[in-house]
Parts: structure tokens; sequence; C-alpha cells
């Protein structure tokens, strides 16, 4: 029997793939045990949830992770929210996100949905939550031009590492040490620009290596990942680590 599961609502990365919606940019439903969290709610992810099969009610969810405020990844973060609390009928749920989502000229989540939720936590480096069953850390601050930051979750005798948008650097390693590693892979090769500040198939290499997790899931791929193809470039990676690496597709179901 399952112990949960993952679910890829969508698996865009970057600008150009979820404006032309080359791959959904839903973000990432996880259900560990009976604790149901979404990750990076990108444009689309309401949508997503209702039509997968089956269909997911976002009433189920008793979390809301926001790892950047990127429109990729927010795009759909004050919907997704409303559609926690019922529509603001029956407020519940916590939402968990940087500084900058919440203060600051420009928050993404707006004003009047914050009473919708039980709870709004502002990740920084160190933090660490509890939710239901579900310990929530926050290992590290990722390089990227806005602040931004992965988590890692542990269930009973499961932990994930979710590795979101940065850079590569050797922090990485040490930081995200997880059963299950989930990693987002935007290039094929490094490519550092103002606005490019994504790991890379090259990159990942010699972090699956390091890492050596039971699996690793692949996603957020940009376009020229997806022209050379996801699950050959995860064959490769499986092949040079001896790990089982696995791309993600839009829909996919993970289960434990």
């Amino acid at each position: 029997m399952s112990r949960g599961f993952i679910k890829f609502l969508g698996t865009a990365g970057a600008r150009v793939v979820m404006s032309k919606q080359l791959r959904s940019s839903g973000g990432i439903w996880i259900c560990l045990g009976k604790c149901h969290l979404l990750l990076d709610p990108g444009p689309g992810t309401l949508i997503r949830c209702w039509e997968g099969s089956p269909p997911l009610d976002p009433t189920l969810l008793d979390g809301i992770i926001l790892s950047h405020r990127h429109l990729d990844h927010s795009g759909d973060m004050n919907v997704m929210v409303e559609a926690m609390a019922d529509g603001g009928f029956h407020p519940k749920g916590q939402v968990f996100a940087p500084a900058d989502v919440i203060e600051g000229p420009e928050p993404v989540l707006f004003q009047y949905l914050r009473s919708y939720t039980k709870k709004i936590n502002v990740l920084r480096a160190g933090a660490a939550f509890d939710l239901k069953d579900i310990r929530i850390e926050v290992p590290v601050r990722h390089l990227h031009p806005v602040e931004t930051y992965g988590v890692k979750l542990f269930y009973q005798d499961i932990s994930i590492s979710c590795i979101t948008d940065t850079r590569f650097f050797p922090g990485l390693i040490d930081a995200y040490q997880a059963d299950i590693v989930m990693i987002n892979m935007t290039f094929l090769k490094p490519f550092h620009s103002e606005k490019a500040f994504h790991l890379s198939a090259e990159e990942i290499l010699p972090l699956i290596s390091c890492l050596k997790p039971k699996a690793v899931l692949l996603t957020h791929f940009g376009k020229r990942v997806i022209e050379a193809g996801p699950e050959m470039i995860a064959g490769q990676l499986a092949k040079e680590t001896g790990v089982s690496v696995i791309a993600a597709k839009d829909g996919m179901m993970f289960n434990f």
C-alpha cells in the first residue's frame, strides 16, 4: 500500500517553455501520509488539479510551498490559496514562502487572502516547520536572482529533497542528502548570465554521484532539454551514476 505520492502537475522550466506551454507549468503535488503539499504553483495549476486522472481537490491541501517569486513558480499562488480554503469559506492550511513573497513593495500573496490561511511561514536558511506528521526543513539559500529556497521533507522513514532553481554550488551536496531527490534541470550545459541561474545536465551528474539517493526525479525542463529528450538525458545520467533517474512528464505520478 502506498504511503504517498508525488504528482507532477507540470514540468515546464523557465520563461519560454512556460509562455509557450511546451510543458505545463502546474507545479508539484506531494502527498505524504495524510498531509498534502503543493510546491511552486505556476500558471495553470488549478486547471491541472481538476483535469487529472484522478482529479486532485485543492481543499485537500494542508500547505503551499513557494520556493521563489518568479512567475513560472508563482503564477497560480493566489488562486490555489483561495481554492485550498474553499473559496475563503473554510480557512485552512499554511503558506511557506520567502520574505519577498509576503512583504516589500511587490508582494506575491494578496492581502485579502492572508486571512484564508491558518498560518504564513517565512522561509529562510536553517528554518524548520512541522505540519501534521511532516517535517519541513530549509537547508540553504540558493544562488538565484531573487530570494530562493529548496526544501527537505521528512515523513516516517522517507526523506525527500526538492532542489529548485539555482546555480550549482558545492553546498548543495551537503544540504540535500535524501532518499528521493527532485531536481530542476533547465539546461543541457552550464549557462551563466544575469537571467540564467539554473542547473544543467552536466552539473547534475556530479551532484547525483555524490548524493547517491534511491531515486532522482528530474523536472523543470528548458526548451533545449525538451528538444534533446529528457528521458534520454535521464537514461544517460542513470548509466553514469548507477542511480535510478526518472525524467518526469506532465501528469506523472510517483508512488512511494
